[in-house]
């Protein structure tokens, strides 16, 4: 049959590629890395470095800096304002527009035609693959994949240029799909590309209510509220009774553990499979290509040379990051990435950790930015998303978000005692036990975290936390008020100040804002 064909096609096309990385990881970062200079020696940027004299990667780590977006910024704005053969040949046309979770100011990332072709669409080829071989049983492309992304616009920087657009990696990579592909989708691309959150969801949901939906991808966050919203249309009492035949997720943007009860609840049919995929604006760096474990396969030979930066490099002047071939099990390191769109040496912000170097796998920790460290206790979102995992596990609960800031000690008092204070969004209208909730997840983070564990160590450093359940629609409310509903935006979970936590707080207790 057709879908068996094309999976069989694909499979033939991705699967002797992933075994190539697995096995000559370095020979495939030493070739790219060649293609990469020798492609952009004669943009602005590839003169500056001589990129002409054929560098070694150790050459090119010498001279080359590391660099933020803030920093690359004004070489990026010559690209958005349409200047060519800056940072990589050519004029771009297409921006994947980032606002980060920080930064009130948007971030914009080009979107080569190769970084699309040889990245974006490489990376989901493979994860189609991937899927279709791990379970050929399933038939997943006899029906269709639910794919829930952002919205298109002008790029700013060039209004008058109906081609320039700029707007959320998924709707820029849906915009442009190869037409096979776009048949095995579904929304319909007008319905996909909708900007206004609220009516793109209810418009969505009946569309697909009929339709044979085998596939989920997409944000848990968002992909939630579709189908809370698909159930409620059908007057079913989960998402099996409306898609009979619905299989995977293949999910990305937020770790998955806090949503795991909550799409058990959504889909209670033991033969559902979840994958796990991590991309971003700047590119599609790792998938999961094995179920029985969530480490991530990197992908070595998709448009991106990779550096690591170790945690003591993070905020040095000067960061020294070191290539594939240094890195440790373990420890947490910074991306640096080099890419096919003229990202040169390019700090993401994102931090992993390596689970295996024969092939190169790694797990997700966190950003650069967002941890709480303000007594020492230096707790990395993956600490914190284990920790709320392990408390729904243990209270039966379901969290749609939630955020955490510092308590700091009290100026007056000699007793006072720093803490964290967290802010959870629960799922339905039950609020679990707090104290039982609160204490799995204190108990969890001291078995995660040995400098949490030593801060909490007889309340002598570090209260116990502080939680507040605050009502259905909170976060979402304030996403809405940063103009950030929708598409990739997602909370930041764990931050050294307290602007997002007292802010979420006020949002809850806003009359009518929110809705338990």
């Amino acid at each position: 049959m057709l879908d068996q064909l094309i999976a069989r096609a694909v499979q033939l096309g991705s699967l002797p590629r992933l075994a190539r990385i697995r096995a000559q990881p370095h020979e495939a970062q030493a070739h790219l890395l060649r293609g990469l200079l020798a492609r952009a020696q004669r943009t602005d940027w590839g003169r500056r470095y001589s990129y002409g004299e054929r560098l070694s990667a150790a050459e090119f780590a010498r001279r080359v800096p590391v660099s933020t977006y803030e920093q690359l910024y004004p070489e990026l704005e010559k690209v958005l304002r349409g200047q060519a053969d800056v940072l990589w040949p050519g004029r771009p046309q297409w921006f994947a527009k980032s606002s980060g979770t920080t930064n009130a100011r948007s971030k914009f990332i080009p979107v080569t035609k190769e970084a699309l072709h040889h990245g974006h669409y490489r990376a989901g080829r493979d994860m189609l693959a991937l899927s279709t071989y791990l379970y050929p049983q399933e038939r997943l492309l006899a029906g269709k994949t639910l794919s829930l992304g952002g919205a298109l616009g002008p790029n700013p920087f060039r209004p008058s240029e109906p081609a320039a657009r700029a707007g959320d990696v998924s709707a820029v990579i849906m915009a442009q799909l190869p037409g096979w592909a776009e048949g095995l989708r579904t929304p319909p691309l007008p319905l996909a590309l909708l900007g206004e959150w609220e009516e793109k969801i209810e418009r969505i949901a009946r569309h697909v209510l009929r339709q044979d939906v085998r596939v989920l991808a997409g944000v848990p966050t968002w992909m939630v509220v579709l189908l809370r919203r698909v159930v409620a249309l059908a007057g079913a009492e989960h998402i099996g009774q409306v898609w009979p035949q619905l299989r995977l997720f293949l999910h990305g943007a937020v770790a998955f553990g806090p949503y795991r009860e909550l799409f058990g609840q959504l889909i209670p049919d033991a033969r559902m499979r979840y994958l796990e995929i991590y991309n971003a604006s700047e590119g599609y760096f790792a998938l999961q290509d094995q179920p029985e474990t969530e480490d991530l396969l990197l992908l070595l030979d998709h448009g991106i040379y990779y550096e690591f930066l170790p945690a003591d490099q993070w905020a040095a002047p000067e960061p020294q990051a070191v290539p594939l071939a240094e890195v440790a099990l373990g420890r947490p390191y910074a991306l640096v990435i080099s890419t096919n769109a003229g990202l040169w040496r390019y700090v993401v912000g994102d931090t992993v950790r390596f689970t295996s170097l024969a092939p190169y796998r790694v797990r997700i920790t966190g950003r650069t930015k967002h941890f709480l460290n303000a007594f020492g206790e230096e707790v990395v979102i993956e600490n914190a998303e284990a920790a709320v995992a392990a408390a729904c596990r243990a209270t039966h609960a379901a969290v749609r978000d939630f955020t955490a800031a510092p308590v700091w000690f009290a100026a007056d008092s000699a007793t006072s005692r720093g803490g964290h204070e967290w802010a959870v969004e629960f799922v339905g209208d039950a609020v679990p036990d707090l104290a039982r909730f609160g204490a799995v997840l204190d108990a969890t983070l001291g078995e995660l975290n040995s400098d949490y564990a030593a801060k909490r160590h007889r309340g002598l450093a570090l209260a116990p936390p502080r939680l507040h359940a605050v009502p259905a629609g909170t976060f979402e409310a304030w996403l809405a008020r940063q103009g950030k509903l929708g598409g990739q935006h997602k909370v930041p979970r764990l931050l050294n100040s307290r602007e997002v936590l007292e802010a979420v707080l006020q949002t809850a207790a806003t009359p009518g804002a929110p809705n338990r």
